[in-house]
């Protein structure tokens, strides 16, 4: 079939326009930890950097770390102890941008007699899954620097929901939690904060992964959408309250929570709390970095993670920081 000359140009335009327009899926947990995606997809910024973003939902940072090795996500916001475990077995990952600085409480159930970590034994701790990133770091840093092994301690799987219903109901001691749970445990059940991570230990809890096919194929939508987290970012620290707006139905289906000593409250309010007590970070800098590569030793330690000659696991090479190279972060 001859092509007309003329016709040329129109179908390179033609298909520029569907290769910037082509759907990006962005994978994200409904935590805290991933506000930068949810505001990035509500504020309209995937979009003003020319994205059509789909966000998908997950569960759990391995069924969203399956999807990015299958194919199924262009990016996803999640902890890194599940990029590096699947690296180790040979998985094309790359970690392209940080996200969100650890910040886990422990909160422990009036009259249960648990003032520290210590006082653990014997409990019952309602915690994510094992092999998740806030298990790894209760194991192997939490319950180790406080003298507890982690078969002193009943520790229950569940997701943070169920964790704050736990602790309503009482069918559990305590609670390893980040936010917004940790807030909303805190005004809807009897307990009190006894621990945070994020003030001993501060280590780059979510960060947004890619596989190393995506980053080839799609290298500018990538570094398209870390621009427009980039901006969620600067949002959540310098518009928290406008922030709040755009994300509080994700975590709060009514307008209102019914709280034990505060009354009804508007449930912007208590994203608006929440927001405030993170401390988000598009950019990896050395100190995390050095925690990565303690993260996955940890991971070693546990068995969780194992390479083919034994050595440690190189973390410098699931890394890909060019984006915050090229934009000088």
């Amino acid at each position: 079939m001859k092509v007309k000359f003329w016709l040329i140009p129109a179908l390179v335009l033609v298909s520029v326009f569907a290769q910037a327009q082509e759907k990006m899926k962005i994978g994200f947990i409904r935590v805290m930890d991933d506000a930068q995606a949810m505001v990035a997809h509500e504020a309209g910024l995937y979009a003003k950097h020319g994205l059509d973003v789909e966000l998908v939902e997950f569960s759990s940072g391995t069924d969203l770390i399956k999807a990015i090795v299958g194919g199924q996500l262009d990016t996803g916001v999640l902890g890194f102890t599940n990029a590096v475990a699947w690296a180790s077995k040979g998985a094309d990952l790359k970690v392209v941008g940080g996200a969100q600085q650890g910040y886990h409480s422990i909160v422990a159930r009036e009259g249960t007699e648990i003032d520290d970590v210590a006082d653990l034994k014997g409990h019952t701790l309602a915690s994510q899954k094992e092999g998740s990133t806030a298990d790894t770091v209760l194991r192997g840093v939490t319950l180790k620097n406080a003298g507890v092994e982690a078969k002193d301690v009943n520790i229950m799987g569940v997701s943070p929901a169920v964790a704050v219903q736990s602790l309503v109901s009482g069918r559990v001691d305590a609670a390893f939690l980040f936010e917004p749970y940790d807030r909303i445990a805190q005004l809807v059940a009897p307990v009190r904060q006894i621990y945070e991570i994020g003030e001993v230990w501060p280590f780059p809890c979510m960060v947004v992964i890619t596989s190393g096919a995506t980053l080839e194929k799609r290298k500018d939508a990538v570094w398209k959408s870390l621009d427009a987290q980039r901006e969620a970012i600067e949002m959540l620290e310098n518009q928290p309250a406008e922030a709040a707006k755009l994300i509080a139905d994700y975590f709060i289906a009514e307008p209102t929570l019914k709280t034990l000593k505060r009354g009804e409250l508007p449930r912007e309010q208590v994203i608006e709390e929440a927001i405030a007590t993170q401390t988000f970070s598009a950019k990896l800098d050395e100190d995390d970095l050095g925690r990565i590569q303690e993260l996955a030793d940890i991971l070693q330690s546990q068995g969780a993670l194992k390479t083919r000659d034994g050595k440690p696991f190189d973390t410098a090479a699931i890394l890909d920081l060019s984006w915050q190279q090229a934009r000088e972060l």
